[in-house]
């Protein structure tokens, strides 16, 4: 009986450990579902957590030439059920949209990541939990860490 007891324990104990993010800190978050891609990072912890943004960028590398290239779509902020913790979706992006100018002659085209445009990209910081990302196949996830200087400046009262 006490040997069942402490087994029970120790079960509950790593299950409780893995649930935490000991061994597995993707259980909270769903599977990707048919035709998209979970991505994950995580940004390092910082002292002034509240003074930094963390900016999400999804897109895509393709053959460009001199015209400017970009997708369309929003970033969705989800919560996983039951955790409270939060995810990111994008649950379309329309495109490729493009200039219309005439490149020089001669121009060759380049491969370049032409990126998604839209809301949700910027984020609150958080080193404590994972940044998860649901992305169409074919996407792939970058992102930029912005901070805030130490120039603050006065507007003046009119």
């Amino acid at each position: 009986m006490r040997a069942t007891y402490l087994f029970l324990l120790l079960a509950a104990m790593v299950s409780s450990l893995s649930a935490a993010g000991g061994t597995d800190d993707m259980t909270p978050y769903p599977t990707a579902d048919a035709g998209f891609v979970r991505t994950v990072f995580r940004v390092p912890k910082v002292e002034n957590e509240a003074g930094r943004k963390v900016e999400i960028i999804v897109g895509r590398t393709l053959g460009v030439d001199c015209n400017r290239r970009w997708f369309g779509g929003d970033l969705e902020r989800r919560v996983a059920e039951g955790w409270g913790y939060p995810y990111f979706v994008l649950p379309r992006a329309v495109g490729p949209a493009s200039t219309r100018m005439a490149c020089p002659p001669g121009e060759e085209q380049t491969e370049a990541f032409v990126q998604v445009r839209g809301r949700g990209f910027i984020q609150p910081y958080n080193s404590r939990l994972p940044i998860v990302t649901y992305v169409p196949e074919g996407f792939s996830v970058r992102y930029r860490i912005w901070a805030a200087g130490d120039d603050i400046g006065n507007a003046e009262a009119r």
